[in-house]
């Protein structure tokens, strides 16, 4: 009895903190959306799904901005952090824990100070866009804070190592002795990569994306802090609801409707991807 109890008494503690902190806000928040009232007369469950009918009509642009948004600096992220991860795992030799380190570096700082230093990099008279206009290189009305640039910037930059730490270990993991077979079977080194070490290298990839393209999607301090009035995401217009609006039932649904979306999102991309022959990869 006890060896039959004892898998189950392993993870009754996360069980229990899964429960408390994550079923039941979910539950809660999922009551709330379908409830009417305002914040002086109280709320009531009424199962007022007008409340996502109504969220999706009013809203629906600020949706497609964000999955937009986040699929751009998830995109981006790939391509910065593939090249940085291959290099520390092939090539950083003994240093790979120090490049690692500082990887991370920017962590041990504030996520709101991360974002907010961008806006002092990207003033229109700051170090970098205030020396080029000095010297001539750019017109004086060049600008960049409060466009889409900017946001993506920011994002990519904040979500970065939540990319690189991924495809850093599925690089590690790779045997080099499939490399050195490779060459040995007269392959080059871009047949290499792609018949041998992008494939590998895809859980890590698979992994990264869900890491970083959920919580990008749904991120508003970015937008709020690089971003102008046409650069608003559903995050934003779901902390405008609920802190300031004190409309519980509406920022409810919306949160649900943005988690539905970035579901059928992953869903997709994993079958797109597929799934089945990740977890091949990750097994070799």
């Amino acid at each position: 009895m006890r060896r039959r109890l004892t898998p189950y008494l392993l993870i009754l503690p996360g069980g229990l903190w899964l429960t408390v902190f994550f079923a039941v806000p979910i539950i809660m928040m999922l009551s709330f959306s379908l409830m009417e009232g305002n914040l002086i007369d109280g709320f009531a469950f009424t199962f007022h799904w007008q409340n996502y009918t109504e969220g999706l009509s009013t809203y629906g642009d600020k949706f497609a901005r964000s999955l937009w948004y986040g699929l751009l600096a998830t995109a981006a992220c790939i391509a910065l952090a593939y090249p940085a991860a291959y290099w520390i795992a092939f090539k950083a030799g003994r240093n790979k824990s120090t490049y690692l380190f500082l990887m991370l570096l920017p962590f041990f700082v504030s996520f709101i100070l991360r974002t907010v230093s961008w806006k002092f990099v990207l003033a229109d008279n700051g170090i970098v866009l205030g020396t080029l206009k000095d010297w001539g290189l750019l017109a004086q009305d060049f600008h960049v804070l409060g466009t889409t640039f900017a946001v993506i910037c920011g994002l990519t930059y904040n979500f970065l190592p939540f990319m690189v730490l991924p495809i850093y270990v599925a690089l590690e993991k790779i045997d080099h002795r499939l490399l050195e077979a490779a060459q040995d079977l007269y392959a080059s080194r871009v047949q290499t990569f792609l018949r041998v070490v992008l494939p590998l290298s895809l859980p890590g990839v698979f992994a990264g994306v869900v890491m970083t393209f959920i919580p990008i999607s749904a991120d508003y301090v970015n937008a709020d802090v690089l971003g102008g009035s046409g650069n608003v995401m559903i995050g934003n217009v779901i902390y405008l609801e609920y802190f300031n609006n004190s409309d519980y039932p509406m920022a409810s649904a919306l949160s649900f409707t943005l988690m539905g979306a970035l579901l059928v999102g992953i869903f997709l991309y994993a079958r797109l991807l597929g799934t089945k022959d990740v977890l091949e990869a990750a097994g070799r």
